[in-house]
């Protein structure tokens, strides 16, 4: 049957084009977004993020670990007056995941605490702002320090750490201070005597009464902060005195905005204010087991300060050492040979032709004496290329993904809090790896 027979006799004038290039009259029929129409979609949090998801992971191990040290400093206790404080599991988890996430800006943390599910689903309705978790980041230093531990003790019982054998390396991390703040004696005096002058200005036109009381006190903390700044750049010139031959001395320099910081040798070749961290990992399961942060632009003398920080940290020693030709100083291989550790260190060439560097020379003592001979042998030649394959790849891994490619705060005590967040994360993810 055809249409014809049900609807009679179809008008030529209501048949609809069939060919593309004759369209039909009258604007496009579109399905137009409608944002003001309500609804209702029951969810929860926790039905955001994946049973699997990594945060689920860190969380877990965030609520197994003692953050008693981060508790002790809350005031808001009992039936104390005052508002609850943030739970600091809380905030260690966000720190914790996001710097595993290659998140180093606290101001980028509170955005995604707000957009992203898996930091909504950490916070559990919690509102945090980016001036709590800044604060929070680098204000617990001994806390920090103490839960490095407490997870190195976790991976321990889990058979991940041994300390057979640790390789350890320095890394430049480029500090927030300019080149262009780094001046001279003379300078930095006469920069003192202009933030003293401009502090008593300040205080001066805050006592005539045109600011409120808060813009005053505001105005009064910055000029202070700026005197404690260049006061404290000139202390530090001694500092990077000591650190130059005697010809240089009169050219050193010291930052205005980062006092503590160094102009050091970069990886690229280049000259940059930094800092530099130190790490030691274990080669058996690429857990760090070691961490310090200096301002010195070598790592000359670095070792035995390290040898420390691990027989702190893991209540045990190492047995064999892995470092590259700049800490092979021979008083400091004498040091930790003393220690009972095998150091496994390149014997830097002789300068002059024809000579073996791997002969004793004179004043060598018998530690330094079996170094030379020991990296000669193949054996040790076999065992040091694990220091590249373990150090460079940690370094290269907390460079590139855990935020330590450049630093957002100043001093040494901020910086060693930045460096540890980011090993923390580091290890925890070793501690989740299949």
């Amino acid at each position: 049957m055809s249409n014809t027979d049900i609807f009679g006799k179809v008008p030529e004038s209501s048949k609809i084009p069939t060919s593309p290039e004759t369209p039909s009259s009258g604007a496009p029929r579109l399905l137009r977004p409608d944002r003001h129409q309500m609804r209702f979609v029951p969810t929860s949090l926790d039905a955001l993020v994946e049973e699997d998801h990594r945060v689920r992971g860190v969380w877990g191990i965030v609520e197994k670990l003692d953050l008693t040290g981060f508790e002790d400093r809350i005031a808001a206790r009992g039936q104390t007056a005052g508002r609850a404080a943030i739970d600091p599991r809380i905030l260690v988890g966000l720190w914790l995941y996001g710097t595993s996430e290659g998140i180093g800006s606290a101001r980028e943390l509170a955005r995604l605490c707000e957009e992203h599910n898996a930091y909504r689903w950490i916070c559990g309705g919690v509102g945090v702002n980016h001036h709590t978790l800044s604060d929070f980041r680098v204000g617990h230093g001994e806390a920090l320090d103490a839960l490095m531990t407490q997870v190195l003790a976790v991976l321990t019982h889990e058979g991940m750490v041994d300390l057979k054998r640790v390789a350890h390396d320095g890394m430049k991390i480029r500090a927030s201070a300019g080149a262009a703040s780094f001046r001279r004696q003379p300078s930095l005096e006469k920069c003192v005597e202009e933030a003293r002058q401009h502090v008593e200005e300040v205080k001066g036109e805050n006592q005539e009464g045109d600011v409120s009381a808060r813009q005053a006190a505001r105005r009064e903390s910055v000029a202070q902060e700026r005197l404690q700044r260049v006061e404290k750049a000139l202390s530090e010139l001694p500092k990077v005195r000591d650190g130059k031959k005697l010809k240089d001395q009169p050219k050193s320099r010291a930052s205005t905005t980062d006092p503590e910081a160094r102009v050091m040798k970069m990886g690229d070749g280049g000259y940059r204010p930094a800092y530099n961290a130190q790490f030691a990992t274990d080669t058996k399961n690429r857990v760090i087991v070691g961490v310090r942060v200096t301002n010195s632009g070598g790592d000359y003398g670095q070792m035995p300060p390290m040898i420390q920080n691990i027989q702190k940290r893991n209540g045990r020693s190492v047995e064999e050492y892995l470092v590259d030709g700049g800490f092979a100083k021979r008083e400091a291989i004498q040091e930790v040979a003393n220690q009972g550790i095998t150091v496994y260190s390149p014997v830097q060439p002789s300068k002059k032709d024809g000579i073996d560097p791997h002969e004793p020379k004179p004043g060598d003592s018998p530690e330094v004496v079996a170094w030379r001979k020991r990296m000669a042998t193949d054996v040790a030649k076999e065992i040091y290329k694990e220091r590249a394959a373990t150090a460079e790849t940690t370094n290269a891994d907390l460079r590139i993904h855990r935020a330590l490619d450049r630093l957002q705060v100043r001093t040494l005590p901020k910086v060693l809090c930045v460096v540890l967040w980011s090993a923390l994360a580091y290890n925890v993810l070793r501690l989740m790896a299949p």
